[in-house]
């Protein structure tokens, strides 16, 4: 959603109707992943993508269709024929299921609204069940004491307990899910799309590495904070790129700084004096990643230090040091690719945790 949510906007203030298809499952080697969007309108305005290339020809076509009738359409794409090049198909050999709609000024407004907070939520829709039912939806914004309906179709109050019952345990669970169920009587096929707050990344030391970092990081939507007290080097010209900078020492710096399930902490200074306040504060905290610079010897002597400072084995072992995935880096550059493509790696769970 936040990688459409900016030309979204722009088209409606403009004054163009927008259609949204949405992958609500996938099976075997599917191109894009569950939550995976794509938006477009009558003039052919498009963002995002729900595969490589292979169906959004024919996802943009039922979805101008679903625009005339005010109807959405449950979509499904398998394996076509190469043989047959008026198939539309996944050449990839998996299929995907794709929801399409056309957007209500209601669902604009709690994706902008979830954009701004930087909050988690949750929408339940009903994606195959009574035609008078098809389409309807109840989102759930963290920390709000009641879910809300968006738009219509409007259903009755124990259809969207149900609903408002299972928005809150995929928040909880913070995945989205797929479920069929009878709802009042009536078989009902509902998608649960949970919207997390963007990852965060929190770099201490404002290093020549941390520089390109900070680019990579952001172009993969992260929120980024570049924390060192040296005014000389952490400084707006040399971040352009990043979210927040904190003149403050680590230990500081991290007292004052959410660090959630959903923040990766890398310490790049090479200083033990800024470096190891910081990981004690993250390897005890629930960051879903701490890596830190230095080679085997740093990462042995560190080690020590940070067991005697109190953090248990175990706090220790989260640490990834040397930082990175091993593609031989050697520039300064080549080390924040490494360090991001790890980060990436075990957020998505691509790889252990170390």
């Amino acid at each position: 959603m936040r990688d459409i949510i900016e030309d979204v906007l722009r088209w409606t203030h403009q004054g163009k109707p927008v259609v949204v298809g949405t992958v609500i499952q996938t099976w075997g080697s599917a191109p894009r992943g569950v939550g995976a969007k794509i938006a477009f309108t009558p003039d052919y305005d498009v963002a995002g993508s729900v595969s490589g290339g292979c169906v959004e020809g024919a996802v943009i076509e039922s979805g101008l269709a679903a625009l005339e009738t005010g109807r959405p359409v449950l979509l499904r794409y398998g394996v076509a024929d190469e043989t047959a090049l008026e198939n539309v198909g996944l050449a990839c050999g998996g299929t995907i299921e794709v929801f399409v709609e056309p957007l209500s000024e209601s669902l604009i407004a709690h994706w902008q609204s979830l954009c701004e907070s930087d909050c988690a939520g949750a929408v339940a829709y009903i994606v195959e069940g009574p035609s008078h039912w098809l389409g309807g939806r109840l989102a759930l914004v963290e920390g709000a004491s009641e879910p809300r309906s968006l738009g219509l179709p409007t259903l009755p109050g124990e259809a969207a307990s149900v609903l408002a019952s299972l928005a809150q345990r995929a928040l909880e669970r913070g995945v989205s899910q797929r479920v069929k169920i009878d709802l009042v009587g009536e078989p009902c096929d509902i998608f649960v799309e949970v919207t997390l707050p963007r990852p965060r990344l929190i770099i201490i030391g404002a290093v020549h590495i941390a520089v390109a970092l900070t680019a990579f990081a952001k172009t993969l939507g992260y929120h980024v904070t570049v924390v060192d007290p040296r005014s000389a080097f952490c400084t707006r010209a040399r971040f352009p790129h990043a979210d927040a900078l904190v003149l403050e020492h680590p230990n500081a710096a991290l007292a004052s700084l959410p660090l959630t399930r959903n923040t990766a902490v890398v310490a790049l200074t090479h200083d033990s004096k800024f470096d190891d306040p910081a990981l004690k504060i993250a390897l005890s905290s629930p960051a879903f990643y701490v890596g830190a610079l230095g080679g085997a010897r740093t990462r042995e002597t560190r080690r020590r230090r940070l067991l005697a400072a109190g953090l248990t084995e175990a706090q220790v072992n989260r640490l990834h040091a040397p930082i990175g995935l091993d593609i031989r880096s050697r520039s300064p550059e080549e080390i924040a690719l490494a360090t991001i493509a790890q980060i990436v790696a075990v957020r998505n769970s691509a790889v252990p945790e170390a």
